[in-house]
């Protein structure tokens, strides 16, 4: 009787606390995410860019050994670099985004707004000739006062020339720069839900990432970090929290010189935006470089290196997604990422498959270790670093299988 009547007294007194952490704390989100994000300035951006990126990126491929230069281990090189020879024809871009903001710069509004026609109908244009990555979307002007109208003048603008019957394009997202306060992400939800009643769009379409470039974001006037709140005041409609390297650099007086990915303050800020993510189904992207792979041989090479190295920094800090600027880094991009999924692979099949089979071996893993396991082959098979067969074969597992333990399967 004490078990049952307590058990009856607890649910009710935390019935509210359940209902609470379950809407807070959804989970991983069932879709693919992106390696990447590949930002572009809004007069540069043609229906043809990925393609051409593509191109470019392939011809640097074939022209010099990148998986040497950047120190791939000769075991997984062949393989990586017909992979990403294999995805740079294919899908070069992961996920674009189209930039009005730092990327295109203060200019007139007649200009601006000629800058969005002209982006919007070659994005359609992508769109129907199957040439458009896989994600979309825009990053506008900030809601910080000094740039708010022209940022809404763009957003309206833009999505009213690609909704379709009611519908945005699939995998179309916007950034909203230089959040400093809650009540921007506030005022964001109000200007999405009130966007799609003006545009007879379905409830809930218009999804934006928070981009954390201001300390502000990271550290409220209280004390508190604030983008955790950011998340949960956005309704469902926030999908990511990019970090904005040289922006939230700059505003903590760190010297040009030194602002990096991999700056302390840079690795705080992204500590804070991980734990603050942890379980809400909001993920995570890096930053970029701004050393491009261009100049002389030395130049080039140097900066590849860099690259390569920045990205597999990130994916070993469980940042699975970053920002390419330049063509010449999708190589880089590429190689790097094939070959932490490569050179992991074989173990975490292991420990998955011991797990699953329960049988004893060197290493005890936990159930959420063993999420962690089929969250990294999810990866590996979502980015083309593997593939249903070669999962299969090291795991006994298939694709829902593997989901179902990387808690993939839809539920939102």
């Amino acid at each position: 009787m004490l078990i049952s009547d307590l058990t009856a007294t607890l649910d009710e007194r935390l019935a509210q606390a359940d209902a609470d952490l379950a809407r807070r704390y959804p989970g991983p989100r069932p879709d693919r995410q992106p390696v990447h994000t590949v930002y572009v300035p809004a007069d540069r951006f043609s229906a043809t860019l990925a393609h051409e990126w593509g191109a470019f990126a392939l011809a640097a491929l074939e022209s010099t050994d990148i998986a040497a230069e950047i120190d791939l281990p000769a075991d997984v090189a062949a393989d990586v670099t017909e992979r990403t020879r294999h995805k740079l024809a294919t899908e070069p871009v992961e996920d674009l985004r189209i930039d009005f903001e730092d990327g295109f710069g203060a200019r007139s509004d007649a200009d601006e707004d000629a800058a969005v026609d002209a982006a919007a109908a070659e994005l359609v244009r992508a769109i129907d000739d199957g040439t458009a990555p896989p994600y979309t979307g825009i990053r506008f002007k900030s809601f910080e006062a000094p740039s708010r109208a022209r940022g809404v003048r763009t957003l309206v603008r833009f999505l009213s020339a690609i909704t379709h019957d009611g519908r945005l394009p699939d995998g179309f997202v916007v950034t909203l720069p230089k959040v400093t306060s809650v009540e921007q992400v506030e005022a964001m939800v109000d200007a999405a839900a009130a966007i799609e009643s003006e545009l007879q769009i379905r409830s809930g379409a218009v999804q934006f990432e928070i981009q954390v470039e201001t300390p502000q974001a990271i550290l409220g006037p209280d004390g508190r970090a604030l983008v955790a709140p950011m998340i949960h005041a956005s309704a469902g409609r926030c999908t990511a929290l990019h970090y904005g390297t040289y922006d939230y650099s700059a505003s903590c007086g760190i010297a040009a010189a030194q602002q990096s990915m991999e700056h302390p303050a840079a690795d705080h800020a992204k500590a804070v935006m991980q734990v603050a993510a942890a379980g809400t189904g909001v993920r995570l992207s890096d930053g970029s470089t701004n050393v491009l792979p261009v100049g002389d041989a030395a130049q080039a090479r140097e900066a590849r290196r860099l690259h390569a190295r920045l990205v597999r920094r990130s994916l070993e800090r469980g940042y699975y997604q970053g920002w390419d600027l330049h063509a010449g880094q999708l190589p880089t991009r590429y190689l790097a990422t094939f070959a932490f999924y490569r050179e992991g692979l074989a173990a975490a099949c292991d420990r998955l498959k011991n797990y699953v089979s329960q049988q004893d071996s060197a290493i005890l893993d936990e159930p959420a270790t063993a999420r962690a396991l089929a969250d990294f082959v999810v990866r590996a098979l979502d980015c083309g670093a593997t593939d249903d067969a070669e999962v299969a074969a090291l795991t006994g597992l298939d694709r829902p299988s593997i989901d179902r333990l990387a808690l993939r399967t839809p539920s939102r």
